[in-house]
């Protein structure tokens, strides 16, 4: 195999986005084979602009071809679990957008099956794991420069979203067609890249989500708090209501303080101020009242040309990039396994769960219980049609 053959479940939004930066080249070990939607018009839209493109109407068919050697799958949320399963049946390496799925037991199920074909690789599309910000971040941490964890606080509220957004398509704002609202559409990278930079599984969940000033059913107000095993903190707390909105993202540890902001990708800074001695052995040495702790600051942001390649390219065709590379035995280690997804969709839950009863949520999550308090919503929202603001 010279160039994985790509073929793209769902050319909606993103996935035409995938699809033609594939067609264009920009991946030179990839390349764009063929696409499925189950809309004409998007499948018209596919024999307009990807001249020589298999076009499907199944995506059952399209596993069947030997067109393709590895899927992107772009669905609405609940399919990707199921879709995934069955594109590794087929023998077809799967990379999947986020989130990998709705709800935990569904996504632990196809990471689990995944293992059963060693042969295949099976990714997901954190794009932000390729931002040079959330890197040097990651770099800085794993090197014990910031030492033990002590807080992570993000606040993300630059989402906004107004009523006429969800009016654009019918299950936007449902819990039947998108199961969650800011957490499970806007907000799975930043789950991750929590869950992610703070290098700690998360032992219990205490939140608080509401719907706030639209005609949806969905979450799109949220705060929720966390405990990191070893006693640290965590804060998240988002909304896609907020005008103007925030972006700020810190993280404490003994050895000094990291803040990351911006109001884009391209725009990210980081500031890390490091401790030249390490808190604890300061307090404990120290003999001056109120004394403070010597710092050095260190300033990253992006270069003009990361800044233009990054407005240009976008993320996303770095990991795909990555994902052809691993398929091919160029590169060993995926930028995101599949299995990685658990990990922030598992927050997520987290939050919904105690969102949803007004308790504190515990790890391991009760994964039945979750779907319970799920279907109880979808359920409600199909007697009841979508609430009003």
């Amino acid at each position: 195999m010279d160039k994985v053959r790509y073929g793209i479940i769902g050319i909606g939004k993103q996935g035409s986005n995938y699809a033609k930066r594939l067609f264009k080249g920009m991946d030179k070990n990839g390349v764009l084979a063929a696409v499925c939607d189950i809309k004409e018009d998007r499948r018209q839209w596919a024999t307009d602009n990807l001249a020589g493109v298999k076009v499907f109407e199944d995506y059952k068919e399209m596993l069947a071809s030997d067109a393709i050697d590895a899927v992107i799958i772009d669905t609405p949320h609940y399919a990707h679990p199921g879709i995934a399963i069955e594109a590794l049946d087929a023998g077809k390496h799967v990379l999947c957008d986020k989130p990998a799925g709705v709800f935990t037991k569904a996504v632990r199920e196809a990471a689990e099956h995944g293992k059963t074909k060693p042969e295949l690789k099976f990714g997901i599309l954190y794009n932000q794991r390729t931002n040079k910000v959330y890197v040097k971040a990651k770099e800085i941490i794993d090197s014990g420069r910031l030492g033990s964890l002590k807080r992570i606080v993000w606040i993300i509220t630059n989402w906004y979203r107004p009523q006429a957004y969800y009016d654009q398509g019918g299950w936007r704002g449902t819990w039947a067609g998108e199961g969650g609202g800011v957490l499970i559409n806007q907000d799975p990278h930043q789950l991750d890249l929590f869950t992610w930079l703070a290098g700690k599984p998360i032992t219990k969940v205490w939140s608080v989500t509401k719907t706030v000033g639209r005609k949806i059913n969905v979450e799109n107000d949220v705060t929720a708090v966390c405990e990191f095993e070893g006693g640290a903190e965590g804060v998240f707390i988002t909304s896609t209501h907020d005008a103007p909105g925030t972006n700020r993202l810190e993280i404490t540890g003994d050895g000094g303080k990291m803040i990351i902001e911006g109001g884009s990708d391209v725009t990210m800074k980081l500031t890390f101020v490091e401790n030249l001695v390490p808190e604890p052995q300061f307090s404990a040495e120290n003999k001056v009242f109120m004394g403070k702790i010597p710092t050095k600051t260190y300033r990253y942001k992006l270069n003009l040309i990361d800044m233009i390649k990054g407005a240009i390219e976008q993320q996303h065709i770095n990991v795909i990039r990555n994902f052809s590379l691993v398929v091919l035995g160029k590169e060993d280690k995926l930028i995101a396994p599949y299995a990685d997804g658990l990990n922030g969709l598992t927050f997520s839950n987290a939050i919904h769960l105690s969102g949803w009863t007004g308790k504190q949520v515990v790890y391991p999550i009760d994964e039945e219980a979750y779907i319970a308090e799920l279907n109880k919503r979808v359920d409600e929202e199909k007697n009841g049609g979508v609430k009003q603001a």
